[in-house]
């Protein structure tokens, strides 16, 4: 269970980055993978920003009268891209052996609860979203 808060996504990701600094004694691969996700994640924000900045630039160009509700909405996308690029830097220059103390709570993540995890932020992706649509054609 994710508590409300901050970004539930984000505490996902925290809690599947201490499931696998957890276990890096266990599989060895577990660190490659820990630090694959920090910067596909990483990635991700920066293109999802990209994107909606460049939807805002199109809607404006042929709008021209909602201006200021634009400014908004970009400042808006610019801060919640910008905390989530400072939470995957914190963990960035965290050394994993120190990664254990920020845990999100005092419950652990098991293997389930990590694959379940995984399969949840895989569906976010936008590939995983239009599987449907490559699928018919």
């Amino acid at each position: 269970q994710v508590s409300g808060g901050d970004d539930e996504i984000q505490q996902l990701q925290k809690a599947l980055l201490d499931y696998l600094d957890e276990n890096t004694e266990i599989d060895a691969s577990l660190v490659f993978s820990r630090k694959f996700y920090v910067a596909q994640w990483f990635r991700d924000t920066t293109m999802e920003t990209e994107k909606a900045i460049k939807s805002q630039k199109d809607e404006d160009a042929s709008e021209g009268t909602h201006h200021a509700k634009d400014v908004e909405t970009t400042g808006q996308i610019m801060h919640r891209a910008e905390s989530r690029k400072k939470f995957l830097r914190s963990i960035i220059k965290t050394a994993p052996s120190q990664f254990s103390t920020l845990k999100m709570n005092s419950d652990t993540v098991d293997y389930e609860d990590a694959c379940l995890i995984v399969r949840y932020l895989a569906s976010m992706r936008p590939f995983a979203q239009s599987f449907d649509i490559y699928l018919t054609q």
